[in-house]
């Protein structure tokens, strides 16, 4: 039997609460549709302009403090000594100056330094928890994943962090769930502030890591799942998740891309049930973008999903220090792993329905045939479709419902299928298209 994921906060209400939407760090709750409406909830919002950035940043110190508080900073320090010959060292919490704590804090994860006595740092990283943490046993799943994915990646050239020592549950002596890794060097790459010359420096590095995980094949889609073996599991996603009772259900592994999409446009439809047409005409779409011609992936890759360049350290020279955040890396076929990264998309234009790849995405193209990797040239040159198929069926990315329409104009022209249409023209065409699909009959007859 089919539940939420989070049930609706609000009392008496038996709703499911709205995925992303509805997870409220301010109250700490979830809300369903009805209760997240202004009458029922008062927490700001973005439209409260700075009274809203006052109150999150409460919410943050408060839950940064909870957090610490749980953490017995002795025990840590003596389970990092005791891994290197008992050398001593220190825990430095990140402080409340804003550039460390963003430094060492992402949406997910918390990082402490630890400082030995000889010079060499590590980082524990420490899953945050607030109101957008997936429950419990999800949780557990992905850092599970990012972990085998950090061991995988210890025998490639990519800079990538070393796992020194884990404990995924919070029952130890540490008091939290926690990964002890090397601090690498570098800070997040900032694409906008990166000089023409960087930014060229950049992408030729790029496409050297796409030459690199090309050698590294898998056998199907979805992610690592087992530390110590390069198996591949359901996906570590909390937006590919479905549920069942108490039970996380995550999709995957899938064959191909044609079934990824598939699973996971199905698990949108059930979980929106209120008239998102476009990912009923999407599911409709998926046998043209990807026809069963007997001939399945000859091989699955490691791929970031959130490749908007915060993954990538660089030093003052633009050289790639370090590639992290591997919690979002999974497993796919070469048309989606080797596409370019998000941080090369021309976002003005793709957003606005723009089929045609961007300057830097040609550059990275040229790049990877200097390397004799023509295939993977030829994949991004192709991939503009693939990424507008990845954007409208990822529910994770929080796209605003204008960026959503120039991507499904944009998905409608490379098709070559109802683009002539504006929105409103092809909604009431989708209407009668769809008319007698049940769950879009149930959601016509509740709205009246």
């Amino acid at each position: 039997m089919k539940s939420p994921m989070w049930p609706c906060d609000y009392d008496k209400c038996e709703r499911p609460a709205v995925r992303i939407l509805g997870d409220c760090v301010l109250c700490s709750k979830h809300l369903c549709s009805e209760h997240l409406q202004r009458s029922y909830h008062r927490c700001a919002t973005p439209e409260d302009g700075d009274l809203f950035y006052q109150e999150i940043a409460k919410a943050e110190d408060h839950e940064i403090a909870q957090l610490v508080n749980r953490i017995d900073l002795e025990r840590l320090s003596l389970r990092a000594s005791s891994l290197r010959d008992d050398v001593s060292c220190r825990i430095e919490v990140p402080t409340d100056e804003k550039n460390e704590r963003s430094y060492l804090m992402g949406g997910m994860n918390l990082h402490l330094r630890i400082v030995f006595e000889d010079g060499i740092i590590w980082l524990a990283r420490v899953r945050r928890s607030n109101a957008t943490s997936p429950p419990p046993h999800l949780q557990d799943y992905i850092i599970r994943s990012e972990i085998a994915t950090l061991r995988s990646l210890e025998t490639t050239s990519i800079p990538t962090p070393k796992v020194w020592d884990y404990d995924i549950g919070g029952e130890n002596p540490v008091g939290v769930g926690h990964i002890l890794m090397d601090c690498m060097p570098g800070k997040p790459l900032d694409w906008s502030s990166t000089s023409k010359e960087g930014r060229g420096k950049v992408i030729a590095q790029l496409a050297d890591i796409y030459v690199e995980l090309q050698r590294f094949q898998f056998g199907q889609m979805g992610s690592m799942n087992r530390v110590g073996e390069n198996a591949v599991g359901p996906f570590a996603r909390e937006c590919l998740t479905d549920s069942a009772g108490p039970t996380m259900q995550p999709l995957g592994p899938f064959a191909d891309l044609r079934e990824y999409y598939r699973g996971s446009t199905n698990l949108l439809l059930d979980l929106i049930h209120r008239g998102e047409l476009i990912y009923k005409f999407l599911n409709e779409q998926l046998a043209n973008v990807y026809p069963d011609e007997g001939n399945p992936p000859t091989g699955f890759y490691l791929t970031h999903a959130d490749d908007k360049g915060s993954h990538i350290l660089v030093d003052a020279k633009s050289n790639i220090t370090a590639i992290i955040d591997r919690e979002w890396v999974f497993v796919a076929p070469e048309p989606l792993a080797f596409n370019s990264p998000m941080l090369l998309l021309p976002t003005s234009d793709f957003f606005n329905g723009e089929s045609r790849i961007g300057k830097e995405e040609q550059l990275f193209a040229e790049c990877l045939e200097e390397r004799g990797a023509k295939d993977l040239a030829k994949i991004v040159r192709n991939g503009r479709l693939h990424h507008q198929l990845a954007f409208l069926c990822t529910l994770d990315l929080c796209l605003s419902f204008e960026d959503l329409l120039g991507l499904f104009k944009g998905f409608r022209s490379s098709m070559g299928v109802d683009h002539q249409y504006s929105w409103q023209e092809w909604r009431q065409l989708s209407l009668k298209r769809f008319g007698q699909d049940d769950k879009l009959k149930d959601i016509l007859a509740r709205s009246g």
